[in-house]
């Protein structure tokens, strides 16, 4: 049977605070805050590394275990629009591999009516996403974490080291499996299913670690991005355990 991933998505509302009172040419499908089912298509590779595809999701996931925090920094990318409206969100969480919970903190970086908009938001699904209000630029340094002392109590932490700006966010969710643990560069999706993906490039993301430990330890899944038969973004190999890039492709 083939996998599926669950993820978080970026709701509508969030979109529009962002955008405030203009009238971009937004697609038909706005981004919500439902979860939809992306399948996996997977196989080994020779270094014993599972890997796969997604719709939606490019990176590592772990899975197999209970993951009680996840860690990681990126540099945030600067998107190209070449197309007026597009999406994309670099994030770290727990959960989201196939369980009915999202726990995930990060960044985005999008395209609105040919111009680039960046952000920053946490999800605790099933609830909304809510953005952070603080500034994002392309090139901005962050290191972001979710941890949880696995009785249903989370923290979820997003630094700017760049800007100089850290959000902490305490939150409760009792349901929450810790299931899965990721690091992951997302095309967000609509209820009528995955939206166009801005042209980020490359993601670097480093320090990636799982449970304490480094991410290559957590034996986590690497992933592509496909739809299509097209190959939307690839993710490079594991650098020391803990270090890779997400790279676009195609939207």
């Amino acid at each position: 049977m083939p996998k599926v991933r669950r993820h978080a998505l970026v709701a509508a509302v969030s979109l529009l605070a962002l955008l405030g009172s203009a009238s971009p040419a937004l697609p038909a499908a706005l981004p919500v805050a439902a979860p939809v089912l992306a399948p996996i298509t997977a196989h080994h590779h020779g270094n014993g590394v599972l890997h796969g595809t997604s719709s939606n999701w490019s990176g590592y996931a772990a899975t197999g275990g209970k993951f009680t925090s996840v860690k990681a920094s990126w540099v945030q990318p600067a998107v190209s629009c070449t197309s007026a409206d597009a999406w994309s969100a670099f994030w770290v969480g727990l959960d989201g591999d196939g369980s009915k919970t999202v726990e995930q903190i990060g960044t985005e970086a999008d395209c609105s009516s040919g111009s680039p908009v960046y952000s920053s938001w946490y999800e605790m699904y099933p609830s909304y996403p809510v953005n952070f209000r603080n500034s994002v630029q392309p090139g901005d340094h962050f290191t972001a974490s979710v941890t949880t002392d696995g009785a249903g109590s989370f923290t979820l932490t997003l630094t700017n080291a760049t800007a100089g700006w850290t959000r902490s966010v305490k939150k409760t969710l009792q349901d929450a499996t810790l299931a899965s643990a990721e690091v992951i560069a997302e095309a967000p999706s609509s209820l009528f299913g995955v939206l166009p993906l801005a042209d980020f490039g490359t993601v670097d993301f480093t320090g990636a670690d799982v449970n304490g430990q480094n991410l290559g330890a957590s034996n986590a899944s690497s992933i592509d991005m496909a739809e299509g038969g097209a190959t939307r973004t690839t993710t490079s190999e594991l650098g020391n355990g803990t270090d890779f890039s997400v790279t676009w492709h195609h939207s």
